[in-house]
């Protein structure tokens, strides 16, 4: 029995913009991998899934009650981690019972879970956190502890259906493996969205949302794309045979017109000099004008036919746009210092278009170090390696830097897209921004929209046009998890972007294989609140 079913399910913003449009198929009992293209929807269906959404129309068959994840979970900084372990109410209803207070209210809220206390504390371990996490908030978590945190939770709640969106961000290759051996074992129906390959590759089936569409495949991901490839290589080789055949047809259509209007001119001439009787000519002359009519019928409904056959088979190829990050010339020259990191008596200068990774487990202080460079900690640029009285740990040198923080929560929530690139580009003209925006994929009524009712993806898109756009350009790009919530694709295009890139790059990644393909100059690893030098991967 499907654990989830669609039926004809649309759903449309407050702006009147659509999300998603008469989708119908089914989830089954096991474990689904949901793929697709940023902005196709993908958040917006398992939101509506999950009950947060309502649908404009159709109709969600949930065979049992849902857990969900949500993609933004570490925007809700002010969220207590109890409340993020599904345990916050139960807590609070034993703390206040065993401080006296007897409201029945309280025992209602506890239920048969007096135990809740230890399994939360349990939960905390598998996340690598300490007991008194309980009691702090979600802003004081990494990004990849928080998400960690929310997945115990969903386990300790043990629901019939478990939505997870994009639950591997932020995860350091320790936590990643864990969440794995979490998949293997999930119990219930489990539906991952996800752009991490080797996390796809646990799923029983691979479901893809491609233009309001939901299809459904038996197997994991290499095994839907071989599928796919082979699927749009054929429907490649039917239109090239098919474009053949069109020409084919117009050409014998075009052969023939000519030997019928040949035909038709020796007729008439015939009937005009008088060559043969008159009743004779002119029935040749007749009967040749309907030969004529009936044959050029007979090619151009052949040449139709052709058409049509094309049309068809092109409909199966796929025209996916694809975003073009074109990164501006800093002009920044190769012994030009950028910025310094120290940790103890040890110092690393970056300078000229180098590139530098900094890598490190879950709430090692990555980003905490990114913003104390950016004189965004506690206002001194204070970072790891500090000692009193001496210099602080990260210094930049230059005036013009991009920084994308890992949660891409600096972004105005109520004004546009236009407006927050706007924002960051004055002097750009409206049309010039567009312009550029569509270089993003956001474009027409997207860029008109609020922030808050874009994907994951689209806010990552606007975060990040916001960043190549400005003006003047920056020298040095702060990149905190950038492959985070973006498709295969834009991930692609970003990495080919960076190395072209003429600045200097800071990037913080678990990305391994995003690592290896920027190949950096330098990388650091901060573990225990120290900076070392690794050899990189490349």
């Amino acid at each position: 029995m499907p654990a989830l079913t669609f039926d004809h399910l649309s759903f449309t913003w407050p702006d009147g913009s659509a999300a998603l449009s008469g989708v119908s198929g089914t989830f089954g009992a096991g474990r689904t991998g949901l793929v697709g293209r940023n902005g196709s929807g993908k958040s917006t269906l398992m939101r509506l899934a999950a009950g947060e959404l309502a649908p404009t129309a159709g109709h969600i068959a949930r065979d049992g009650d849902v857990a969900y994840l949500p993609q933004r979970l570490t925007l809700d900084v002010d969220r207590p981690v109890a409340d993020l372990l599904g345990v916050g109410r139960a807590l609070t209803a034993l703390r206040a019972i065993e401080s006296g207070d007897v409201d029945p209210a309280h025992f209602d809220a506890v239920g048969d879970g007096w135990d809740v206390e230890a399994r939360a504390h349990v939960a905390l371990a598998e996340a690598g956190l300490p007991p008194d996490a309980l009691d702090r908030t979600v802003g004081t978590l990494s990004g990849g502890e928080a998400v960690l945190v929310a997945v115990a939770g969903i386990r300790l709640r043990a629901a019939a259906i478990t939505l997870l969106d994009e639950p591997t961000n932020n995860l350091d290759r320790d936590a990643r493996l864990s969440l794995h051996e979490m998949v293997r074992a999930w119990r219930g129906a489990l539906v991952v969205v996800s752009h991490d390959l080797a996390l796809l590759e646990l799923m029983d089936d691979t479901a893809e949302l491609y233009g309001s569409e939901l299809t459904v495949f038996g197997g994991p991901y290499s095994q839907w794309r071989a599928w796919l490839d082979g699927e749009q290589e054929a429907a490649a080789q039917a239109e090239r045979d098919a474009d053949r055949a069109l020409k084919k047809e117009k050409r014998q259509r075009v052969e023939a017109e000519v030997k019928l209007a040949r035909r038709a001119r020796t007729a008439r001439k015939a009937e005009a000099e008088k060559r043969v009787p008159k009743i004779v000519a002119h029935g040749r002359r007749m009967a040749a004008e309907v030969s004529a009519g009936r044959l050029s019928t007979e090619m151009r409904e052949k040449e139709a036919a052709a058409r049509e056959a094309r049309e068809t088979a092109g409909s199966r190829l796929r025209d996916d746009d694809a975003v073009r990050i074109d990164l501006p010339d800093p002009g920044v020259s190769s012994g030009r210092r950028i910025a310094t990191l120290r940790s103890g008596e040890r110092a690393w200068v970056i300078q000229g278009a180098e590139r530098v990774a900094l890598t490190g487990p879950n709430g090692a202080g990555k980003s905490t170090l990114l913003r104390a460079l950016l004189g965004m900690g506690d206002g001194r640029g204070h970072g790891p390696g500090d000692v009193p009285g001496q210099e602080p740990a990260a210094e930049l040198h230059v005036e013009h830097v991009g920084y994308l923080p890992q949660r891409v929560d600096g972004l105005d929530e109520d004004a546009t897209v236009l407006e927050v690139v706007r924002a960051a580009a004055p002097h750009t003209p409206d049309r010039e921004l567009r312009n550029r925006l569509a270089r993003f994929l956001l474009r027409g009524a997207t860029v008109d929209r609020p922030v808050r009712t874009l994907s994951g993806g689209e806010r990552f898109r606007v975060a990040l046009a916001r960043l190549l756009l400005a003006d003047p350009p920056p020298q040095l790009l702060i990149l905190d998890e950038p492959t985070n919530n973006l498709d295969i694709d834009t991930a692609e295009q970003l990495l080919e972007a960076l190395r072209a890139y003429r600045g200097a790059v800071l990037v913080v990644s678990h990305d391994e294989a995003f690592l290896a393909r920027l190949a950096p100059d330098l990388e650091l690893e901060l573990r225990d609140g120290a900076l070392s030098e690794r050899v990189p991967a490349h």
